[in-house]
């Protein structure tokens, strides 16, 4: 039961605080799509993404309206495309990319996630047409997102297809140079994906869900820094507590939305993820809850345990306010879409080297980082190698969303507008890993995978 005094709350949240739904994503299941005839199968596809959809944005806005909760971003999720492409006679992938786009287009949903493909053991013959689909494929639509599981910790990393999405990235890249390399903010690579995350670029349809389902990514970092600058110079334990409490308010107005959605939609809900997701927007920024614990600037020493103690107590607040839990559930630091984040970059007191650190203890990993447009494909893969493997050895989701910005060097800036805001470009190292990344195989899985 929602209380009147959570529902006062939760209007101020919204009011003065920031407070928003990131996003309702509808999950769809493709897998009765397939079939030997590619024309007939994208018709398929386009025609049951359109009927499951049909709703979904005037419904979202509906709930906009009645509750006052702004819902910022309405999405589609589907099941990786590989799995549903694979039986079919097309060599060209990126003509199944090209009909999500227009089946997002006309839902009028803002993204639609699941050109995607889950390969940390290996290669079928539908993961290696889409891989190489993907430049195409990104460079030709707007509204679609693509992800690649390379890793998990039991399979450990699939080094070729590291290797090769360095490749690819760059490839991309240089396919959307003209709007700064945009394609690459839309293709996330990642170590243990989840099959429920309704936040792009990394969302799809796993094969283990329903037919659909409603899932609901929250937001608040805004809300956050507020109650924090309430328990200034109190100590740890007040600061754990004073998240958990608020974690637990939002995480109840999310859960609010995603009921609704579900009974409207008549769709099942599935899970609410918990996940602080900041914006550009001044006073929506993860970077500044650190701060606000007492750091003079997001990236300088003590960062990493401040990000430890902020994601741990939004999950321990979250799980008491919702019996259904998914997705990423943690804390968001995405460089571009966080102003704070954007500060301390340009500062050069938050490094690539401090980013990744942090990543051991927080959500997703290098996200939204813009590299110097020159930095080898090799140097890519590397970084994508090291964030994986920060995932695979602790048993956690992790993954990388980078941009070799064309033309850019460090210092330079990009600009995406909207969620995906502005990025600065950061310092890589200049040494070489190419004798590393060429190695091939895999990487073994560690030894706590062992635990059957």
């Amino acid at each position: 039961m929602i209380t009147s005094q959570e529902i006062f709350e939760t209007f101020k949240m919204i009011e003065e605080e920031k407070l928003d739904i990131r996003t309702i994503t509808l999950g769809i299941s493709l897998r009765d799509c397939a079939g030997a005839d590619s024309a007939h199968v994208r018709k398929k596809i386009y025609n049951k993404i359109t009927k499951y959809a049909e709703h979904l944005v005037n419904i979202a806005e509906e709930i906009e309206v009645e509750y006052g909760i702004p819902i910022i971003n309405k999405r589609i999720s589907v099941t990786p495309i590989s799995f549903i492409a694979e039986s079919s006679d097309e060599e060209d992938y990126a003509k199944f990319a090209e009909v999500l786009d227009q089946a997002a287009e006309t839902t009028g949903v803002d993204f639609i996630g699941g050109f995607s493909a889950l390969v940390h053991k290996g290669y079928t013959t539908g993961d290696s047409k889409l891989l190489a689909a993907l430049p195409e494929a990104l460079s030709k639509t707007s509204r679609v997102c693509s992800s690649v599981n390379v890793a998990t910790t039991k399979a450990g990393i699939n080094m070729n297809a590291v290797a090769q999405m360095g490749q690819i990235i760059k490839e991309t890249a240089d396919k959307t140079a003209q709007n700064d390399g945009i394609g690459c903010a839309k293709l996330v690579v990642f170590a243990n994906v989840p099959e429920d995350n309704p936040f792009m670029a990394g969302a799809f349809h796993g094969v283990g869900e329903a037919e659909c389902a409603i899932n609901v990514g929250i937001s608040g970092p805004g809300v956050v820094k507020s109650a924090l600058e309430n328990v200034r110079g109190k100590d740890f334990d007040t600061v754990s507590e004073t998240i958990k409490k608020t974690a637990f308010k939002i995480t109840r107005a999310g859960q609010l939305v995603a009921r609704e959605a579900s009974k409207r939609l008549d769709i099942p809900y599935g899970i609410i993820d918990l996940s602080l997701a900041p914006t550009p927007a001044i006073g929506d920024s993860v970077a500044k809850i650190i701060e606000e614990m007492g750091i003079e600037c997001c990236g300088a020493p003590g960062s990493i345990a401040a990000l430890a103690i902020l994601n741990d107590a939004v999950k321990k607040g979250g799980t008491m306010a919702s019996s259904h839990v998914g997705g990423l559930s943690g804390s968001f630091i995405p460089v571009s879409e966080d102003a704070g984040m954007i500060d301390a970059a340009q500062k050069g007191v938050l490094s690539l080297e401090m980013l990744e650190a942090m990543t051991a203890v927080c959500s997703v990993g290098i996200d939204m980082v813009a590299v110097p447009g020159s930095t080898s494909a090799e140097t890519v893969a590397a970084i994508i190698a090291d964030e994986i493997s920060i995932g695979v050895v602790n048993n956690k989701t992790t993954a990388v969303r980078l941009i070799p910005a064309p033309g850019k060097d460090v210092g330079d800036q990009l600009e995406f507008g909207g969620l995906l805001g502005e990025a600065p470009v950061m310092n890589v190292s200049n040494y070489s890993s190419h004798d590393f990344v060429n190695r091939g195989g895999r990487i073994p899985a560690p030894v706590n995978s062992l635990r059957n």
